[in-house]
């Protein structure tokens, strides 16, 4: 590949997303906020640093941003050294900030504007995906726009899906996030109850995974539930501000989401208990005596 392209927060996902990038041969500049990350970056990954947005993407084909909330997704697209100053027309912006639908559509119109395009792309598949190149991608946008745009992406995805027009990405990964929480819910309920007869978490895994009540949340955490483990993966912090979107949008379209309000009310508990960036797993915590 010898499309230029630029990256933009180099947080728990971002880094090894900018880094396969790099690796499949695109011409990477790199910009974080706190530079230091962007430093450690350049050591690991052929690619060049940018002190601002707007230099990190003069020259760039496709842009691709990935920061914490809605406030960040506009500051770095629409703040004074933001994006939409300097990137080229005909430039494709992709946001991979779990963010809200209506901020998508309002940075699309915006890059629209100045004759860029944009596609809101949130990922699923945490760190360990990021680190393999295995995430999910869920993309709102125009389709001609999303098929320029793919192949750079599959550096670091397994699957990439167009959900439909802008938007439409977001709230796919809200959909993603309020089946987590459900499914968590019952794991942690199931281990508890498990536990309590002494069965062996191990071997009912094993057992339920080839079953209807298989997941990855079963596969990947029922066992490190089981063995008090929780300094891995999405964070509780996280997990609050995404479903804090989902109850915004609900609102929005008159939907009731009960037993994810239920999740969230145990978990706004386990951050006062100090659990905040513990895995979202830490949700089995709920029922300790």
């Amino acid at each position: 590949m010898t499309a230029n392209v630029a990256f933009l927060g180099l947080g728990t996902m971002g880094y090894s997303m900018a880094g396969h990038l790099a690796k499949a041969g695109y011409h990477v500049t790199v910009y974080n906020r706190t530079q230091a990350k962007a430093d450690a970056w350049t050591k690991e990954y052929n690619g060049a640093i940018a002190l601002t947005p707007c230099d990190a993407v003069k020259e760039a084909d496709i842009v691709f941003t990935c920061v914490g909330n809605d406030d960040d997704v506009r500051e770095i697209y629409k703040g004074q050294h933001g994006i939409l100053v300097t990137a080229k027309p005909g430039a494709i912006l992709v946001d991979h900030t779990t963010a809200s639908a209506d901020v998508a559509r309002e940075i699309a119109d915006a890059a629209h504007a100045i004759g860029c395009d944009f596609l809101d792309a949130p990922v699923s598949g945490g760190e360990a995906g990021a680190i393999n190149g295995c995430l999910t991608v869920m993309v709102g946008g125009n389709e001609a726009v999303f098929n320029k745009a793919k192949q750079a992406i599959a550096s670091y995805a397994k699957a990439t899906t167009l959900m439909g027009v802008t938007g439409y990405g977001q709230i796919t990964k809200m959909a993603n996030q309020l089946c987590i929480a459900g499914v968590l819910q019952g794991l942690s309920e199931a281990i508890t109850l498990a536990k309590a007869a002494g069965l062996d978490i191990h071997t009912m895994t094993e057992v339920l995974k080839h079953g209807a009540a298989g997941s990855w949340q079963l596969e990947n955490r029922a066992q490190t539930m089981d063995a008090n483990l929780f300094d891995f993966g999405f964070a509780v912090d996280w997990m609050r501000k995404d479903l804090a979107i989902c109850f915004d949008a609900a609102d929005k379209l008159n939907v009731e989401l009960p037993l994810a309000k239920q999740v969230d009310s145990q978990y706004e508990k386990l951050q006062q208990r100090g659990f905040n960036r513990a895995d979202t797993s830490v949700l089995i915590k709920q029922f300790d005596k």
